[in-house]
């Protein structure tokens, strides 16, 4: 079953196993010592995350390190681009009326 990009990023453990695997591969067993849960569990997460193609696994000798995969990411990256403009636009203004309100 292919998922959604969008759900696999609504959960915190798998917003969390991201983050670690984003700063180096891991294997399932260091990424469970990080959490309060079972390997299972988090092989559960990491297949999720596997399927949406946010990870990617590499096997080497008899171990699987799963690494980011950060191009997938701009698939986010795109959808909230117009809503970061739209806040932007939101914080000038409030800006502007600050600053005509500090004047006075």
């Amino acid at each position: 079953m292919r998922r959604d990009v969008f759900q696999a990023i609504a959960d915190p453990t798998r917003r969390a196993i991201l983050s670690l695997i984003a700063l180096h591969a891991m294997t399932p067993n260091a990424l469970a010592e990080h959490f309060d849960t079972s390997r299972q569990a988090v092989s559960k997460h990491i297949r999720i995350l596997s399927e949406c193609q946010l990870v990617k696994q590499e096997q080497t000798g008899r171990e699987i390190y799963y690494h980011f995969n950060p191009s997938k990411m701009k698939e986010i990256a795109d959808w909230l681009e117009p809503f970061r403009k739209i806040w932007e636009s939101r914080f000038e203004n409030l800006d502007k009326v600050l600053k005509q309100i500090k004047t006075k």
